[in-house]
C-alpha cells in the first residue's frame, strides 16, 4: 500500500461565488462539475500539487447543506489520494476505524471515493480518492466558470 498524498481540501460554501476571494489571491477555477451522488456542485482551484474544492449544495438534504446549516461555511473535509482504495478501506476497517462508505462511490473527475467517519479522523472528515486518470490526464469536459 503506497503512502497517500493530499489531493484537496473541501470547503463548504453556500455559492461557488465564494471563489472570488481565492481568485483575488491569484488562484483560478480549473474545473466545475456537479456530482449527483453527493448532491453538490464543485469547483476545483489548483494550489501547487493539491487543490481547493469548493462544495455548493444542490439539494437542501445533502450532507454539505446540512453541514452548512449546522456549522456554517468552512472546511468540510480533507481528501487523500490513494492508489488502491479497496485495500485502504479493508485495512482501516480491519483496524476498527469507522467508515461512512465501506465501498467506493462515484466522485468528481470520475474518481472513486469513500469517506471515513469524523470519529476516525480526530473530528476531521477524511475522504479517500482513487483517480481513474492521473490529474494531468483529466478531461476538460464539463469545465466551465461558475455563473455569476
Amino acid at each position: 500500500m503506497n503512502k497517500p498524498k493530499l489531493d484537496h481540501i473541501g470547503i463548504a460554501v453556500r455559492s461557488l461565488d465564494a471563489a472570488k476571494v481565492y481568485e483575488a489571491l491569484g488562484l483560478k477555477i480549473e474545473h466545475v462539475e456537479t456530482v449527483e451522488t453527493q448532491k453538490v456542485k464543485t469547483a476545483f482551484l489548483s494550489v501547487g500539487d493539491s487543490n481547493l474544492e469548493l462544495l455548493e449544495p444542490t439539494e437542501p438534504d445533502s450532507a454539505v447543506a446540512k453541514f452548512i446549516e449546522k456549522r456554517g461555511e468552512g472546511i468540510h473535509h480533507i481528501c487523500l489520494r490513494v492508489d488502491n482504495i479497496e485495500e485502504h478501506l479493508e485495512a482501516l476497517k480491519a483496524q476498527g476505524y469507522r467508515l461512512i462508505n465501506e465501498a467506493p462511490v462515484p466522485g468528481a473527475h470520475g474518481s472513486r471515493v469513500a469517506f471515513l467517519h469524523p470519529s476516525a479522523g480526530n473530528g476531521v472528515l477524511i475522504e479517500l480518492s482513487e483517480a481513474i486518470n492521473h490529474p494531468e490526464e483529466r478531461s476538460e469536459e464539463g469545465s466551465a466558470e461558475p455563473s455569476r
